[in-house]
């Protein structure tokens, strides 16, 4: 990751959008490639690592971890390790993340609606 210079016009833009539009918000939340479909497995039950890659399919490592943690920092997801050789992670929705399925079903069926490709991956 990179860091953003606080003082400049895009971050002022940013912020301005995210302090007065709850949808922008939402969306710097759960935005990008990776956060639905990672979100959308972890509603179904918690996951570890592996098995959560696995069901996201092409994502790479570095990706996964990335967008893992910015949805931890983000206070939706749960890192639970246990001590254990080998470690032993299991990641979870919080109970804010838990709150977002309505919203994320929502989307998906105004995406099934609206979307050209009417071929539908149940992955999302």
């Amino acid at each position: 990751m990179y860091a953003i210079k606080e003082s400049s016009t895009h971050e002022e833009n940013r912020q301005t959008a995210m302090n007065k539009c709850p949808v922008s918000y939402t969306l710097e939340r759960i935005g990008g490639r990776w956060k639905a479909q990672i979100l959308f497995h972890l509603s179904q039950r918690a996951m570890r690592y592996a098995e959560l890659r696995r069901a996201v399919g092409s994502v790479t490592e570095k990706m996964l971890i990335q967008q893992l943690k910015e949805l931890e920092n983000d206070k939706l997801v749960i890192r639970d390790v246990k001590p254990a050789v080998p470690p032993h992670v299991t990641y979870s929705l919080t109970q804010a993340g838990k709150e977002l399925a309505p919203v994320m079903n929502a989307m998906a069926q105004w995406g099934l609606k609206y979307r050209e490709d009417k071929e539908y991956n149940a992955g999302c």
